[in-house]
């Protein structure tokens, strides 16, 4: 360090004096000896006190990176605490008797808690943190600072639509709660006697927003007092809240004998009829007389108070980026034209005379373009996938060898559900992926759009992306179960355009599927900006799909309400195929003949679901690594 001497040592100078040898004589080696012991000196000296220095180093990285895993398990242990239903959903023990407490106390003990960790998390020294230790730092962060932003905004007053709700969670929950022992059906008991004050908890929030102008739109209300009716039936036994008691003791591996059966049941009734059924038929009353009637008749975020910054707070947090709504708008208006006109391109080269939309309607009527059994639409999409499989090589290095599943969907649980979906599997297990068929509604599933669906959701998408997250270090647990939307989405979309590296849209109404699959999602960025941020009505959402595709009524419709619900999340896919798309010419352009595409997919995927400015920053790394450039991880952004 400048201005501090630690030491001071000085050679012997070899001048005119010579040092006095052994045997009485003079020797002239003898200055050299000395400087040789005062070097040997200086240099134990130095390693002594370099180890001093690297022990007291690896003390302060061991300390910070303790005081970072534990505030990452207090983060956990609050997760749970505070998210009771969250922790049922994932099988967490110990939470299954409680409700989140939405009281006005509750919410300000939990934003409290949020600063408080923020608070410490910013005290760690982040210099001394290895590498995974700075990305798990960086992301819990990022959380945190994101979760206080939006403590701005009323998120708790509109939180009933009839896409979700406590209508729904309520049911939800006691259906995916343990009911096996004694103790399982006594928290579910307990949590019957908690609807209650948790019902009375949403009538309270729902009044205050009603009270400030901050409702749902009325168009999202539609429907839901009568999911709220639906919970009190006229014969108790058949509502949804007591379904886990119908059959007590049946269940398999049920401890409940016929003893205590009769004993749970009862607590269990009269919970409902003193507690939970009371509640919702409050709520019923109330949504149907007096919030209803009251709500909004506006559709966008940006119409109620704040309501520009609240979603301009949405749309940042559903894409991961710091664009403006009014430049994530432009971006999807400028990918609509785009894609368009590589469709008109398409359209002209079959020899279709009509307009875009007539050439859709066209595809989806004529028969040529559809199946005729299930089995056929089924067997359409294994076909694709061996044909992926022999050609994915030329595009990934890493092709994780867990297997993948193509099934039906059951046909008492097809109706409403996607053409195809998928469900993750477990590399831990072993246990294969699967992508679900839905081989009912032929004349809604054609051909054309088979070979994109398949890539979007099986392989190379989310089946590869999924299963390679899986395969990485373990994250600590409060930072799982966090998606990333964008770059999941985003690269089951960008999955899509690896159809034209791997040879599969020489057909070129297949090819039109892929742009009609991109399409659609840059129509999501428009419209979900347009609604929120400028202020579209309905009618020229609707008019914009209807210019753009050849979709019926009901299916736009259908898409607008989706946008509603969730401000933001529309943007999210094209937003991630973008990056996607960018960071690749980006790379080609930089490394020229040297760019190997396996090796960059390989890179994009190999450290698991990140934020999109994360992901660049791993790639501009990468990148620096093959040209032997100065390679240095930056700290995160402010």
């Amino acid at each position: 360090m400048a201005g501090l001497t630690l030491f001071s040592w000085q050679l012997p100078r070899a001048t005119k004096g010579l040092a006095l040898g052994d045997r009485g004589r003079y020797s002239a080696t003898m200055p050299r000896q000395a400087a040789n012991r005062s070097l040997l000196f200086a240099v134990l000296l130095l390693a002594f006190l370099g180890s001093g220095v690297q022990a007291a180093g690896s003390e302060a990285s061991a300390r910070e990176s303790k005081k970072l895993h534990r505030l990452l398990d207090e983060g956990w242990d609050a997760k749970l605490r505070d998210h009771p239903e969250f922790a049922t959903y994932i099988g967490f023990p110990g939470h299954n008797h409680l409700w989140t407490d939405l009281s006005a106390a509750g919410i300000e003990r939990r934003q409290a808690s949020t600063r408080t960790q923020r608070v410490a998390v910013r005290s760690i020294d982040r210099s001394l943190l290895a590498a995974d230790d700075q990305v798990d730092l960086d992301l819990y962060l990022r959380r945190l600072e994101g979760q206080v932003e939006g403590f701005a905004f009323p998120e708790e007053e509109v939180t009933i639509t009839r896409y979700g709700g406590v209508q729904q969670d309520v049911p939800f929950a006691l259906g995916r709660a343990p009911a096996r022992s004694s103790r399982d059906y006594d928290d579910l008991i307990a949590r019957l006697n908690g609807v209650a004050a948790l019902v009375e908890q949403n009538l309270v929030l729902l009044r205050r927003g009603l009270a400030a102008g901050v409702t749902s739109p009325k168009s999202l209300m539609q429907g839901v007092p009568e999911q709220v009716r639906a919970l009190t039936p006229d014969d108790p036994w058949k509502s949804p809240l007591l379904a886990p008691f119908r059959q007590i003791g049946s269940q398999t591996g049920s401890q409940i004998d016929d003893e205590e059966a009769p004993r749970i049941k009862s607590a269990a009734l009269h919970a409902y009829e003193t507690q939970a059924a009371p509640a919702f038929r409050k709520l019923f009353d109330y949504l149907r007389t007096t919030y209803i009637p009251a709500a909004r008749e506006s559709l966008g975020l940006g119409a109620l108070p704040d309501g520009a910054a609240w979603y301009a707070y949405r749309l940042r947090k559903a894409t991961t980026t710091d664009l403006t709504p009014e430049q994530v708008h432009e971006i999807g208006l400028a990918e609509v034209r785009r894609i368009r006109a590589e469709m008109e391109k398409i359209k002209t080269a079959t020899g279709f005379a009509g307009s875009l939309p007539e050439f859709v309607r066209f595809l989806r009527t004529d028969p040529r373009f559809l199946c005729t059994k299930p089995e056929d639409l089924l067997e359409g999409y294994r076909a694709i996938g061996r044909e992926v499989e022999t050609r994915l090589p030329t595009l990934f290095g890493n092709i994780p060898k867990l297997p993948l599943r193509i099934v039906a969907i059951p046909a008492g649980e097809a109706a409403g559900k996607s053409t195809i979906y998928y469900d993750i599997g477990s590399v831990a297990r072993d246990a294969a992926g699967t992508c679900y068929v839905n081989t009912s509604d032929l004349g809604l599933r054609p051909k054309w759009e088979m070979t994109a669906l398949y890539l979007h959701e099986c392989m190379p998408g989310h089946h590869l992306q999924v299963t390679i997250a899986q395969s990485i270090r373990k994250a600590p647990r409060v930072l799982n179960y966090h998606d990333y939307t964008p770059f999941v989405e985003g690269w089951g979309v960008y999955a899509e355009t690896l159809g034209d590296d791997l040879g599969l849209y020489k057909d070129l109404y297949v090819k039109f599927g892929q742009l009609s699959s991109e399409l659609w999602r840059a129509m999501r960025v428009a419209v979900d900006t347009g609604i929120h941020a400028k202020g579209w009505s309905r009618e020229q959402a609707v008019e914009f799909f209807r210019e753009n595709t050849g979709q019926d009524d009901r299916a736009i419709e259908i898409e607008i309400e989706r946008y509603l619900n969730d401000p933001g999340l529309g943007a999210a896919y094209t937003m991630g195929e973008l990056k996607f798309r960018e960071l690749r010419a980006e790379a080609q352009n930089l490394l020229g003949p040297a760019f190997d595409l396996p090796a960059f997919h390989d890179e994009v995927l190999r450290h698991g679901a990140l934020p999109l400015d994360v992901l660049e920053g791993n790639l501009k790394r990468w990148e620096k690594a093959q040209t032997g450039a100065p390679n240095r991880a930056p700290a995160p952004k402010d």
